[in-house]
């Protein structure tokens, strides 16, 4: 028996109902027919799925895990089915994006809103990832087009300038740098810090410096996201370093920006895609519009 997407539905439903009984139940199905379904998988896969008693049924180790994929499965399916009944009603094509926490935070809110305005037939998938995470999934066809921070790799994709952004240093307003002017990235790692997860970007700049440096960054806490750090450095847990205009979005009051006084504090924003020949024609008018959209 080959997996089919009704079976699954069903799996899912009986460990959702607790019972075979209330899945065919709410799928108007006979019991019978949904017990033969889940009889009939369990011994194509040469694994037991459920545990039944006579209270109900509940997954094994192996049911646990499908009960997972199937979910995602499903979810998948219905998202296929939701996108192609939406070009029935004018959609003319759904553009995949990743973007880093920078670009979302600062430079594609406003051009992705007239883009819409502009295409309203064009719809636009934004998922934030890591810029290593999103170099990677271009090279492997996983999204129409990446929004990321320059950094070294070796994926086959090709990248255009879109932005560029200046790190700062955003300190708690009674905190001994905050009454400096601009300070040098030597004089943060004397102090704790608030950092962006790793394996982002950000991260791995300033602890692959401070290392060049035979120094490593205290990090006090690590972040998913800007808004978080602004606020545990408002907070008085320590320092940050982030772009500027990401400091300025969020408007915390006791903090004070310093200058980072260093070359690499000025960082490039590309775009990426993996062959830009190979765009579908929703995808291109978009990388079209985002490049000439301007600073």
């Amino acid at each position: 028996m080959k997996l089919d997407l009704l079976t699954l539905k069903l799996f899912v439903r009986i460990l959702e109902e607790g019972t075979i009984s209330q899945a065919a139940e709410r799928e108007h199905i006979a019991a019978a027919a949904v017990s033969r379904r889940i009889a009939d998988l369990e011994q194509s896969l040469n694994t037991t799925l459920l545990l039944r008693t006579n209270k109900g049924v509940s997954p094994t180790a192996a049911g646990l895990e499908l009960l997972y994929r199937s979910r995602a499965l499903l979810n998948s399916a219905q998202e296929i089915e939701t996108r192609l009944q939406a070009f029935s009603q004018g959609l003319q094509g759904l553009v995949h994006i990743l973007a880093n926490t920078s670009a979302i935070s600062q430079f594609l809110a406003e051009p992705l809103g007239e883009f819409g305005r502009q295409h309203p037939a064009i719809a636009l998938q934004l998922e934030e990832q890591t810029s290593l995470d999103i170099i990677r999934a271009l090279s492997e066809g996983k999204a129409d087009l990446g929004v990321f921070t320059r950094l070294p790799y070796a994926a086959d994709i090709q990248a255009y300038p879109f932005r560029s952004d200046k790190l700062v240093v955003l300190a708690p307003i009674h905190h001994p740098l905050a009454r400096h002017e601009k300070v040098r990235f030597e004089q943060t790692l004397e102090h704790e810090q608030i950092t962006l997860l790793s394996g982002t970007q950000l991260h791995y700049q300033i602890t692959k410096i401070a290392m060049e440096a035979n120094r490593s960054v205290r990090i006090r806490t690590e972040v998913s996201g800007y808004d978080a750090m602004c606020l545990l450095i408002n907070a008085g847990m320590g320092i940050g370093i982030l772009p500027r205009k990401s400091a300025s979005i969020y408007q915390i009051p006791r903090t004070r920006v310093i200058e980072l006084d260093e070359e690499w504090s000025q960082r490039e924003i590309l775009i990426g895609v993996r062959r830009r020949s190979d765009l579908q024609p929703s995808a291109e008018t978009l990388l079209s519009f985002l490049l000439s959209s301007g600073a």
